[in-house]
């Protein structure tokens, strides 16, 4: 933090006051090298001196989170990462419930932008759904707190809590304002990790439609399980919306496109630690059929493995806009005090073996999503129309 600068004195007076600053520091300097600690690590020499020395008695336990939180936010400067972070135990939990597919909160999946968390999609029979919360609705503070600038794993775990709880949110609707403050009473949820249905291209024929919104465990199975179903119904084509999906297990990412792919590499990884690996997939896939993948800028992670992987593959064509361009994997690490570091350790190349680090994956199709158009879905819209013309003649 920049030192407030402050005028109004008189000159001999401020000169007194730098002086006595300068003095004090440099004594409990002095005092805290002639101090009788053995230790050649300058952390516990600083620790040591701290606790000591500081004027109010400090709490051991915040200091180390305090060093450890240093650490990883020099390196997300110094290599401009977003993905690396501290976690303490408690947000350690609420981390391995989001991946789980069920936690205690609200309903919502969010996208992190630079005032906050933008609103990606709302659950259904939800608190959040009952309290009028829309898409694209942005979140720019959690009980009175601004979360500009916070990390996502760490606003959304000020918005989770036990059931029956209350939050309070500041919500822009639509992302402009007025601003309004919702009050909501926190349950249990139960996050889908695809929801399908029934959907026709501009010709009438029947297509499925399924929104993937997370690669939480077992998320393969249920996009399989999905597919199927609506095959059944006479779906003779596939639209898989991966907007706002910004990712989740790598395991999860290989099997869910092992659904479509039978043989080959889905991804691949480079790591300092953990060498090189390849990713192929598991095989028994479903029969090839047409499909497009919707994506935009929310589209991250996890998602792009699959999606470049379909594209690659020529197994589907990518209509939107360019994803997010993640490019690396984290692993979460636990720390002897319960909590963790989900620390960036390599990065993660796409099934034709290139990086799309800050790049993203390109759409076949470029269509942008106006949020300004009441009701209506460019993406969607166009996707459809795009299968619509894969499909076979006999079909149309």
């Amino acid at each position: 933090m920049t030192p407030e600068k402050r005028s109004g004195f008189g000159s001999g007076v401020v000169t007194g006051l730098v002086l006595g600053l300068l003095v004090a520091a440099a004594l409990v300097l002095v005092t805290g090298l002639i101090g009788d600690d053995s230790s050649d690590d300058p952390l516990v020499q600083a620790r040591n001196v701290i606790e000591d020395n500081y004027f109010r008695e400090p709490d051991g336990g915040r200091l180390d989170e305090a060093s450890i939180e240093g650490m990883v936010d020099d390196l997300r400067r110094r290599y401009d990462d977003r993905f690396s972070h501290f976690f303490t135990a408690d947000q350690l939990q609420d981390f391995l419930d989001s991946t789980s597919g069920s936690f205690s909160g609200v309903g919502l999946t969010v996208t992190e932008v630079p005032k906050g968390l933008r609103v990606a999609s709302v659950l259904p029979e939800t608190p959040a759904e009952r309290a009028g919360l829309e898409q694209r609705d942005l979140i720019v503070a959690v009980d009175g707190e601004s979360i500009a600038g916070v990390p996502s794993d760490v606003s959304t775990a000020q918005i989770k809590g036990p059931p029956g709880s209350e939050v309070d949110l500041r919500v822009l609707p639509g992302g402009e304002g007025p601003a309004r403050t919702v009050t909501l009473e926190r349950a249990d949820v139960r996050v889908p990790a695809v929801r399908g249905r029934i959907r026709r291209t501009p010709d009438g024929d029947k297509v499925a439609y399924i929104r993937f919104f997370t690669f939480s465990e077992g998320a393969h199975g249920e996009l399989r399980s999905e597919v199927e179903r609506l095959d059944r119904l006479g779906a003779e084509g596939l639209v898989l919306d991966m907007r706002d999906n910004g990712g989740g297990l790598l395991n999860e990412a290989v099997l869910a496109t092992s659904v479509f792919l039978e043989d080959g590499n889905v991804a691949s990884t480079r790591s300092r630690t953990q060498g090189d690996q390849d990713y192929p997939a598991t095989g028994d896939a479903l029969a090839p059929r047409p499909m497009v993948i919707l994506t935009n800028r929310g589209t991250a992670s996890a998602s792009e493995i699959l999606t470049a992987a379909l594209q690659q593959n020529e197994l589907g064509e990518v209509v939107g806009t360019r994803t997010y361009g993640k490019g690396t994997f984290q692993e979460v690490i636990n720390l002897p005090d319960g909590g963790a570091l989900d620390l960036t350790i390599g990065e993660y190349l796409t099934a034709d073996g290139s990086s799309i680090l800050g790049e993203g994956v390109q759409p076949d199709v470029r269509v942008a999503d106006d949020p300004d158009t009441e009701g209506a879905d460019e993406g969607l819209d166009s996707g459809l129309e795009v299968l619509g013309e894969e499909l076979p003649p006999a079909q149309q």
